[in-house]
């Protein structure tokens, strides 16, 4: 079985369990996704398949890429992953979201909202200085330099920078339901990333 697919974010919403429990829930649109790229052991040293997702205008596609797109004849795609897999597929094959089931655990990556140029007490959580009177002193950093040795600053220090938009993974989601006529994937909790931005789902390596 292959062990992963690419999708989008669609939005959060909730569901009701069978106790009356109320579960947020992350719709996740997975697949179809169509195999482009068989590779084995024997010609690349490993087995994977390459998988394409999401359609793309033949007009802005360059010729190579519509050379590997069209082995498959299933037109041009805007996102290209690649999955390890256990079994057999050919191309041209489509991949579905059936090959999850609720109840399994996945782990889902995606690329996290850009908040810009953002302060320590944001970005870091830094608790920031008092605020009495005169402070001056009210969300700032603190002393970030060392003594006469090594008189530097460490790299890595938490300081204030660019926030977010950054790739990110969830691990160890439940799915909750899976809707194969309909490509979703419901899924508990929250994902990375902004409505209708990529991710891909994986089966999760600590299940």
């Amino acid at each position: 079985m292959i062990n992963g697919l690419i999708g989008k974010k669609i939005g959060m919403s909730q569901m009701y369990a069978a106790d009356g429990q109320r579960i947020p829930v992350t719709v996740l649109e997975a697949g179809p996704c169509i195999v482009l790229q068989k590779k084995t052991a024997d010609t690349d040293g490993y087995e994977s398949v390459q998988l394409g997702f999401g359609a793309k205008k033949a007009h802005r596609t360059n010729k190579p890429e519509m050379g590997h797109f069209k082995k498959a004849g299933k037109g041009a795609f805007a996102h290209i992953r690649e999955f390890k897999v256990a079994e057999e597929y050919q191309v041209g094959d489509e991949v579905i979201c059936d090959i999850f089931k609720p109840g399994d655990r996945i782990d889902v990556t995606g690329t996290s909202k850009g908040k810009g140029f953002q302060g320590v007490m944001k970005r870091w959580g830094f608790a920031g200085g008092r605020a009495s009177h005169g402070s001056m002193f009210k969300r700032g950093p603190g002393a970030i330099g060392q003594s006469a040795w090594p008189s530097k600053v460490f790299k890595g220090k938490k300081m204030a920078g660019q926030m977010g938009n950054a790739r990110v993974t969830t691990q160890n989601l439940i799915v909750v339901d899976v809707r194969p006529e309909q490509n979703l994937i419901l899924v508990r909790g929250a994902v990375p990333g902004s409505k209708n931005g990529l991710v891909v789902i994986r089966k999760g390596i600590k299940a």
